[in-house]
């Protein structure tokens, strides 16, 4: 099934040199066949999404600010999301902004059963974040577009700046002890659970769980890179490719403490 997307960006909250990466994520998905930005494109900080809106064919949609101190573009996009929801015309939604009042208006279209991706920076609010089926945070879009350029073709200049400019978020226990529970709720008799489902329930218990944020491009390696588990990799039933299961490393028992323990 061909999954229909409806891109609504909130102007006034996300950096236009982050539209490139954010498309092409968001292809992944579904098909964004309606693509549409918010904002009062009489301000001049605006100015610099034109050139980017034509080249990815997104609608700007005028709102202007009524009074000072006012986020009128919330309002006009919401309105839009619910008038789409009704049309029938989409199996979902991606909503870009930082701002935390769209967390009811995710909240709601998934009650209608559909489909919500957030995209915004790593300063957006957690009620927000975790109303998303699915949270992708925009600066890890940016890095892996400045990982791949420089692997292709890059100076000293722009491998410094890439350099400078990473943001990966460290392993810490705690993330630890999330994946290892969630390999432990799908795990059979002997430990080991498949990966793939390990990834889709990470993704239902914590929205903003991606391997990107630690610097790994798939989860995988970044399970591989963790001491406390292990990895099989097995045939499928053609043969044609390998599926990957995890599981908790079993802990060595010292010999000796155990004899004294007797």
């Amino acid at each position: 099934m061909d999954i229909k997307l409806a891109v609504l960006i909130d102007g006034d909250n996300i950096p236009s040199a982050y539209v490139k990466e954010m498309m092409e994520e968001i292809a992944k998905y579904g098909n964004p066949t309606i693509k549409r930005i918010y904002g009062d494109w009489t301000k001049p900080h605006l100015a610099k999404w034109k050139n980017m809106l034509l080249e990815n064919a997104i609608t700007p949609i005028q709102q202007y600010g009524y009074t000072t101190g006012k986020n009128a573009t919330d309002s006009a996009m919401i309105i839009d999301a619910m008038d789409i929801l009704y049309s029938g015309k989409v199996n979902g939604f991606c909503l870009v902004s930082s701002d935390s009042d769209f967390t009811r208006l995710a909240t709601r279209l998934r009650e209608a059963g559909m489909q919500v991706y957030g995209i915004g920076e790593k300063k957006t609010p957690k009620p927000f974040i975790v109303a998303c089926d699915k949270f992708i945070y925009i600066e890890i879009l940016k890095q892996a577009s400045n990982s791949d350029d420089d692997d292709a073709n890059a100076d000293e200049t722009s491998k410094k700046k890439t350099t400078q400019t990473n943001t990966y978020d460290k392993i810490t226990q705690k993330d630890i002890q999330f994946i290892s529970q969630t390999i432990q709720d799908l795990a059979d008799d002997d430990g080991w659970a498949f990966l793939g489902d390990v990834g889709g329930l990470l993704q239902k218990k914590q929205p903003n769980f991606d391997s990107r944020n630690y610097g790994f491009a798939k989860l995988t390696p970044l399970i591989n890179s963790i001491d406390a588990f292990e990895i099989d990799k097995r045939e499928s039933g053609n043969g044609r490719f390998k599926l990957v299961y995890v599981r908790l490393k079993e802990k060595k028992t010292n010999s000796k403490t155990r004899h004294k323990g007797k």
